[in-house]
């Protein structure tokens, strides 16, 4: 049986990281004494769920977890330094830590590792998150002990709805671009001014004219789409701010 350790203080160990071409030693102590920090744990560096949802919402999540008194995002699994810091690379997820328990000692003192040998991945971890403030675990959201790879509350929406239930969540901002445009910059001055995350992407680089035209019905950039709506260009982004200001 999965173990739930709120109110008990989190494993002692140490994980060995690396950094450049150094190994550094994080202790338990180290990250979590005197500090608030959200650990989310999954089965494993490149698969999928964990790719595509785990990872990208927490590291979207992170400025509103810092606003909300949180000092690191950690996510943790089973895999040596060298797997999780490509990972990282690979993800962009430069606002989340990842910490490789490579022996599995964290995992197991948690008691959460499970056996993943149908699939070939040996000793894993449960996929959970959780809450801890100085050292001492306030609050586990461990998935449910179902078969398969259960995702249904250990992902960063429901962190934030227990961390800080009134905290608006960031906004789903998509611009499209190209190389030299003083209009896509204009775009993307104006949503770092206004404090608004958003994922680029390029001409002939993310995607093509053709999927230009198939979404935003045209080739013009930049286009920004936000929460699934259309904007549109530069102009149409300033005004749809200054509405959004006024509001």
């Amino acid at each position: 049986m999965l173990q739930n350790r709120e109110g008990q203080r989190v494993p002692d160990v140490t994980f060995r990281t690396r950094q450049g071409a150094d190994w550094v030693n994080r202790t338990s102590a180290e990250i979590f004494d005197g500090r608030t920090v959200i650990v989310f744990s999954l089965p494993g560096a490149f698969t999928p769920t964990c790719s595509s949802t785990h990872v990208p919402r927490y590291n979207q999540f992170a400025p509103v977890f810092r606003e909300n008194g949180v000092d690191e995002i950690i996510c943790i699994s089973v895999n040596d330094a060298f797997v999780m810091n490509e990972w990282q690379e690979n993800q962009h997820a430069f606002d989340v830590t990842f910490l490789p328990d490579g022996n599995g000692e964290f995992t197991d003192r948690m008691g959460l590792l499970v056996g993943k040998e149908d699939i070939g991945f040996g000793r894993r971890s449960w996929r959970y998150s959780m809450l801890v403030r100085n050292g001492i675990i306030e609050k586990m959201f461990i998935e449910p002990e179902e078969p398969g790879d259960p995702f249904k509350v250990s992902d960063a929406d429901t962190m934030l709805a227990y961390l800080a239930p009134r905290a608006p969540k960031p906004l789903d901002v998509t611009i499209f671009t190209r190389k030299g445009c003083p209009h896509c910059v204009r775009a993307k001055t104006r949503l770092k001014e206004a404090g608004i995350g958003y994922e680029e992407l390029t001409l002939n680089k993310e995607f093509t004219d053709r999927t230009l035209r198939a979404v935003a019905g045209g080739t013009s950039v930049p286009q920004v789409f936000i929460n699934g709506e259309h904007i549109g260009g530069a102009d149409d982004l300033e005004q749809w701010l200054k509405g959004r200001k006024a509001a």
